[in-house]
């Protein structure tokens, strides 16, 4: 009788390729095993338009020999295919080494046996589609009772992930992680006299499951959803272009956080390795420690540890645990976003661990981790509740959501839009405002805030759709933050 051979586990897959890779006489060498499921629901109207669930699975293999870098990857899971991709990985850094013009160095870390999976109390895949499209059509059924005020148009959607992950290296190192991500939201347009505006509301992408679907706080939003949108599509635009006083809620300053903190503090960008989306970086090492870059009372802090947070996992892609530290502490650039190559480069003892892979067949890379502002603290001057900064303020305008952006190519020059807009006057709130656009340079930005509020007005609010690299990946991550107040900022209509 002919024997069947047995089936590869995947840790029995992994060990193989750490065997290949240390027989190969690689100085390092690393695999990821990987499978992603992602399932995400739209409803417009009173239809589900779009509803797809898909499963990808693989792996990738990177290796270090000579100083380069090999990496190869396949979705066809065997022992055959793992000998086959660890000698092509090895073939491509040998290929590398021809151009090499300095040496790859990668700072130790430690080796670690673990697993970690996000703590979650509703598995999201176990909830029915059924159910999930009844919550989204009943959504969109309540935003569209506001049609004779303009409602015309209503969107919903959920979108689930699950990312298993199994990471050996070299170094000793057998890690094995599954990450839960939700995130639902809904929003609406406005139609009247010749214009349309959008107002929306999102629960944040977060690290967690389908508890995080809540349906009272979804419909118990609509109302006021639906209302705003209308008197936003009725409200003035400004008149011209001026300086005025900004109050920023978290859903608006998370994305200038992360496109003006973040992305200039990854340390790959600052030395010109990755210059594919919107340049590289003003924040060059040169100015570590000595740069102004906010007041004094703002502080930003990194940290992949952060419960629920969209980037929390116990180790990142090169086995590096999570961990927490201040980018800029008491105003000045204190830290970077480093991986274990870009941190030799610095001169540290080892990486904070922010290199991530969004496929198995990609390449682990720097990325923003959760990175936050510190809430005011207690009894600081600078510290006010969001109703204290407006009362506080003579004239300004407060926005909350976001819209558009832009930014130059070294993070300096940035442009902001947001979702919506109230004008202050006399402390006060006196009514909406549309197409509204504010620009500063970044430095000049966060050295602006004359007010933070307290920790009890923090808020989660991040990205589940941040691009970087050439293949794009996507990774994602929470802005933790809370009301500020910014003085003397230009601010314009958009176009």
């Amino acid at each position: 009788m002919v024997q069947t051979p047995q089936k590869k586990t995947t840790k029995e897959l992994a060990t193989l390729a750490i065997d290949l890779i240390r027989q190969s006489g690689c100085e390092y060498g690393e695999i990821r095993i990987c499978s992603y499921r992602h399932q995400s629901l739209t409803a417009r109207d009173l239809s589900l338009s779009h509803l797809a669930d898909d499963v990808s699975s693989g792996f990738g293999v990177r290796v270090l020999l000579n100083g380069s870098w090999g990496f190869a990857a396949s979705p066809r899971q065997n022992p055959e295919e793992i000998t086959r991709i660890v000698d092509l990985a090895v073939e491509i850094a040998r290929g590398s080494r021809l151009t090499q013009q300095e040496p790859v160095r990668l700072v130790p870390v430690a080796a670690y046996q673990d697993q970690y999976t996000t703590p979650i109390a509703l598995d999201p895949f176990e909830i029915s589609i059924a159910e999930k499209a009844e919550l989204l059509l009943t959504i969109n059924d309540r935003l569209l009772k506001y049609s004779e005020s303009g409602i015309k148009k209503a969107y919903s959607f959920l979108r689930f992930t699950k990312e298993d992950k199994i990471f050996a290296s070299t170094e000793g190192s057998l890690i094995e992680q599954t990450i839960y991500r939700s995130y639902p939201g809904f929003g609406c347009t406005a139609i009247a006299a010749g214009d349309a505006q959008g107002r929306n509301y999102e629960r944040p992408p977060l690290n967690i499951g389908y508890e995080h679907i809540d349906k009272e706080d979804l419909l118990n939003n609509i109302d006021r959803v639906a209302q705003e949108a209308v008197a936003k599509v009725h409200a003035p635009e400004l008149t011209t272009d001026t300086r005025t006083t900004l109050i920023l809620k978290p859903t608006n300053l998370f994305l200038t956080i992360h496109e003006s903190v973040g992305h200039p503090t990854e340390l790959d960008r600052v030395y010109g390795y990755e210059a594919n989306f919107a340049g590289t970086s003003f924040a060059t090492t040169d100015q570590l420690g000595k740069l102004q870059y906010a007041a004094p009372w703002v502080n930003f802090i990194a940290d992949r540890t952060q419960p629920n947070g969209r980037a929390t996992m116990a180790y990142d892609d090169e086995g590096v645990p999570a961990q927490q530290w201040y980018v800029v502490k008491d105003g000045i650039l204190n830290d970077y976003l480093t991986d274990r190559e870009t941190a030799y480069r610095l001169g540290r003892g080892s990486s904070n661990g922010s290199a991530y892979a969004d496929n198995w067949s990609s390449v682990p890379i720097v990325r923003i981790p959760n990175l936050g502002l510190e809430p005011g603290k207690p009894g600081d001057s600078h510290t006010a509740t969001l109703a204290e900064m407006i009362a506080d303020t003579e004239s300004g305008i407060l926005i909350d959501g976001i819209g558009s952006y832009s930014i130059d190519q070294q993070r300096r020059n940035f442009q902001f839009g947001g979702d919506a807009f109230w004008k202050i006057e006399q402390g006060k709130i006196v009514g909406m405002l549309k197409n509204v656009t504010y620009h500063s340079m970044t430095t000049d930005f966060w050295n602006s805030i004359d007010a933070i509020a307290p920790a009890s007005e923090w808020q989660q609010c991040g990205t589940n759709m941040c691009g970087k690299g050439e293949p794009m990946q996507i990774a994602q991550m929470t802005h933790g933050c809370v009301p500020v107040r910014v003085k003397d900022i230009h601010v314009g209509r958009s176009s």
